[in-house]
């Protein structure tokens, strides 16, 4: 399922029994963060009126899930950038310095889709043990951390 608009998707048994997806372009992350919440909220109303039962929320481990490197929240908040300074520096210190910051760089294909060019999916690294609030905040300061230390690398790479 999808709205018109393609900013919220639903999936359903591909890896998760369930996937809640909002994105859109540009940087609005409140507002794509506003309609994560409203979906989950009206897809838990909805298979609860049809079967009577909710998703099944631990308090300690999050919602349970089928894919385990989901555990615990399951959010997973990314972004796309443009890190051509941090191309020309190394795809490896750029993943070292990911690390530092608690976030995972992907190529814009996915998981296993390889990188291609300077532009990369980063996202959030830890699922458990932290609120939503939380792992969405770590996304965008150490994104916006990034993408300073980007524009010095570019001076320095000359780019």
């Amino acid at each position: 399922f999808h709205n018109t608009d393609k900013t919220f998707l639903v999936w359903v048994n591909e890896e998760d029994q369930l996937r809640i997806i909002s994105m859109e372009k540009g940087g609005d992350v409140l507002g794509v963060f506003k309609r994560l919440a409203r979906g989950i909220q009206t897809v838990g109303d909805s298979v609860k009126g049809e079967c009577g039962k909710g998703f099944m929320l631990d308090e300690k481990y999050g919602y349970v899930h089928s894919c385990p490197t989901n555990l615990g929240t399951g959010m997973r908040a990314s972004v796309h950038i443009d890190l051509p300074g941090w191309t020309a520096h190394g795809v490896d210190k750029l993943k070292a310095r990911c690390e530092e910051l608690a976030l995972q760089p992907r190529g814009t294909r996915g998981e296993s889709g390889g990188q291609t060019g300077h532009t990369y999916d980063i996202s959030n690294k830890h699922r458990l043990g932290y609120s939503e609030v939380q792992l969405v905040q770590t996304m965008i300061d150490g994104v916006n951390k990034l993408y300073e230390e980007d524009l010095a690398l570019q001076k320095k790479h000359g780019i």
